[in-house]
């Protein structure tokens, strides 16, 4: 089990991070929890798979949308 943290912060800045939280499906613990585990490289599978996912969606591939076949994707591996 955790430790717990007790931080004291302005209203506004408070009630931004619960509209923030609420957007993104998740509480405002969980959203300094990973703030904290990013800020010392402590970053849970499920962050770095966002992180993954998001970078496939903004970065795209070099395909050019053409499909690779399992052989031509092993060929050099054939010998």
């Amino acid at each position: 089990m955790g430790k717990n943290l007790t931080i004291s912060v302005d209203e506004e800045l408070l009630a931004r991070a619960r509209t923030l939280a609420r957007e993104q499906g998740t509480s405002v613990n969980a959203l300094l929890r990973g703030f904290l585990e990013h800020l010392v490289g402590e970053q849970p599978g499920e962050l770095l798979a966002d992180e993954l996912l998001m970078l496939m969606h903004t970065q795209g591939g070099r395909s050019g949308g053409r499909k690779i076949g399992r052989d031509e994707l092993y060929e050099d591996r054939i010998g």
